[in-house]
């Protein structure tokens, strides 16, 4: 996936001028099913994985009497629970229909949510939390993996950052749920108002999941046809196939170990070790930041709470958008990150002006912003594998995840909050290091590509030498006459 080439800003347009008109029916049709679901069921995933932040700062932490490091000890049991429920679905993507596995873990986690309402301890919550974590692990490499499997490199940026705006919006959406639950529903049928967001949050989620069955397409090798017949399964096939895409194949051992022996991979994984630990946004510092100026109430606390996730909608279009049409993954990164480290220094200082700390929270989702056009690389550079980019999306979101398991609790305990002495300083090493990784990682691939071109030409150029030689008799080469 690389930055289009000799093309003013007024001059991009969404389908390639090589596409044709059957192609392009196509794609309007995969936009239509894959994208809008892809954002509405990560909306609601994260809605069910943020909202335990709105509900501690709106009386949960006061209802179950947690003063201690509870919070960021629940966060880890979510984290275990992701990271534990993602090794089935590194071998399964290439064997099970997407069109299932998908909708199946949405209700799951949505009847998990709706248990949260009826907590009384911390073991109880933190079960239900590993479990939230277990069912919704595969969704994220599910998607990504459904995406690469339908749409060419130059194509993925941009609909992965729609999908990835879910992100945002179910942050802010938690936020502004649990504050008309405390406004509203405080009190109503002996419940408190964090108690009725985690119904309100599961009565969302479980028909989005039922939903899936029959909007999702599935992969090209199997299908979904509730809405897609043979020809648009042929053309997308065909179209993948002109790229250079694989549409077949089963994880077998061998996969596994050419997986592991190529550094390529490796790296990749320590990018994405980098991009899950240079952010703050999931220790909820915001949101205690602003319970620390003692001067909101927890309604309007979760209200302004909600200012970075729906600054951090425009941070990924704009992001992922300029990857596909005018920067390249590669800048795109860095130019995401670079907010981000803005951001970042002034959290690591924090003995600022109140002004400087609000634009350090509102620029923290930049930090996010990147993950589509990440993943999206990482899709197009393992086109010609099925069970390798299975495999890789999976294993590296796994392994990066699971390091957000302990991270937290060395640098982001919650009696630390909300200055995080050691976790601001961390997740700026990790911003900085993401972004030499990125362009060494490029400036590789660039090589690759230079080296396989000039191949490429050597061969044609003896190919065109052989055609313009005939054989004698004898087995003697004579030249043919034109």
């Amino acid at each position: 996936m690389s930055s289009p080439q000799g093309k003013k800003w007024y001059q991009i347009q969404w389908f390639k001028a090589t596409d044709t008109p059957r192609e392009r029916r196509l794609i309007n049709k995969l936009d239509l099913l894959i994208v809008p679901y892809a954002f509405i069921a990560y909306w609601i995933k994260y809605i069910d994985q943020s909202n335990l932040n709105n509900a501690y700062v709106a009386g949960l932490k006061e209802e179950l009497g947690f003063y201690g490091n509870e919070l960021v000890q629940l966060q880890t049991m979510y984290i275990v629970g992701a990271v534990t429920g993602q090794i089935p679905f590194m071998f399964l993507f290439t064997y099970l229909p997407m069109h299932w596995v998908i909708p199946g873990l949405d209700i799951a986690w949505g009847v998990f949510t709706l248990l949260q309402y009826r907590v009384n301890s911390f073991a109880e919550l933190a079960a239900y939390r590993f479990l939230v974590g277990w069912f919704e692990a595969a969704f994220f490499p599910a998607m990504h993996y459904i995406f690469g499997s339908w749409y060419r490199g130059d194509e993925l940026g941009r609909r992965g950052g729609v999908f990835y705006v879910g992100l945002s919006l179910g942050t802010l959406t938690a936020g502004l749920i649990q504050a008309g639950a405390s406004h509203r529903l405080e009190g109503v049928n002996g419940l408190s108002g964090w108690r009725w967001m985690y119904i309100i949050c599961a009565l969302i989620t479980i028909p989005v999941g039922i939903a899936g069955y029959f909007i999702l397409p599935g992969t090209p090798d199997k299908p979904n046809k509730f809405f897609l017949n043979d020809d648009d399964i042929a053309v997308a096939k065909e179209r993948l196939e002109k790229n250079g895409n694989r549409l077949q194949e089963k994880f077998q051992l061998s996969t596994l170990k050419t997986v592991i022996r190529s550094w390529q991979f490796w790296t990749i994984v320590l990018l994405d070790i980098l991009f899950w630990n240079a952010s703050t946004t999931s220790t909820g510092g915001f949101l205690l930041w602003l319970k620390s100026l003692k001067r909101y109430t927890p309604a309007r606390i979760n209200e302004l709470g909600t200012i970075s996730p729906a600054l951090g909608i425009f941070w990924t279009l704009f992001i992922c958008f300029a990857s596909d049409l005018v920067l390249g993954p590669a800048w795109a990164i860095t130019l995401s990150h670079s907010i981000n480290i803005i951001g970042l220094i002034i959290l690591t200082i924090f003995d600022v002006p109140e002004a400087a700390l609000w634009v350090a929270y509102s620029v923290a989702y930049t930090a996010y912003a990147m993950s589509s056009v990440f993943h999206g690389w990482v899709n197009s550079q393992l086109r010609a594998s099925p069970a390798q980019r299975s495999f890789t999306l999976v294993l590296i979101n796994m392994v990066a995840q699971s390091t957000t398991a302990w991270t937290p609790l060395l640098v982001f305990k919650t009696v630390e909050a909300p200055r995080f002495v050691k976790g601001h300083p961390f997740a700026l090493a990790n911003a900085v290091c993401l972004i030499i990784g990125v362009h060494l990682l490029n400036q590789h691939l660039k090589r690759k590509a230079a080296a396989k071109l000039s191949s490429d030409s050597e061969s044609a150029s003896v190919s065109g030498a052989e055609d313009a030689v005939g054989v004698g008799k004898g087995g003697e080469k004579v030249a043919v006459q034109g």
